[in-house]
């Protein structure tokens, strides 16, 4: 199988669209691609290649099938390359692609644990167990690119305007809290704090 940084760059090649190639870097995230004259989008390539242990992840069996795990620090990069960034997985198991935006790997629910590595001396190493289905899923990479410039055509509301939590993620059951904010409150707030 072909991985899947060669099949993102056969792809975006054949639609004839500028991009950079970091996927080399530690420091970059694996690519940047121009949308139009104005947006590019970046984001990290990730694979599911086969299932993770169960007792070394303490995964029960029927939620391995939707987990990914990926490293707190790429976690991160993304962060920094935001707001427009993100990351994309190929799962090889059962198929597909995820698009997750800088926004879902912010706010959806996840594990983190530090996993002991051995180099030099012991060390620990930040990884976040995700689970899948709080992506976007897609059949093909014409789909995902479609979620870019969508991302990017609604990125006022996803950023400034949308009052109510953002997502709707497996693993999380947002309720309502507090009393009615009613429109007095509003005016006192801002009497107060401008």
């Amino acid at each position: 199988m072909q991985s899947f940084e060669q099949e993102i760059k056969a792809f975006l090649l054949t639609k004839k669209l500028e991009y950079k190639d970091s996927s080399s870097s530690f420091k970059r995230l694996d690519f940047s691609v121009r949308l139009d004259e104005t947006w590019t989008f970046h984001f990290d390539a990730k694979e599911k290649r086969q299932k993770y242990n169960l007792h070394n992840w303490k995964l029960p069996a029927d939620q391995e099938p939707h987990t990914f795990i990926i490293d707190d620090l790429a976690a991160r990069k993304i962060l920094a390359f935001g707001p427009y960034s993100g990351m994309v997985v190929r799962d090889n198991l059962l198929g597909g692609y995820y698009f997750y935006s800088v926004l879902d790997l912010f706010l959806m629910p996840k594990t983190r644990v530090n996993r002991p590595i051995e180099k030099q001396q012991k060390a620990l190493k930040g990884k976040w167990v995700i689970d899948l289905r709080n992506g976007t899923k897609c059949a093909n990479l014409d789909e995902i690119l479609r979620l870019f410039q969508q991302y990017i055509a609604k990125r006022e509301d996803l950023f400034l305007n949308i009052l109510e939590c953002f997502g709707n993620y497996v693993g999380e059951d947002i309720g309502e809290r507090g009393e009615v904010r009613r429109a007095d409150y509003w005016d006192t707030d801002v009497k107060a704090t401008r």
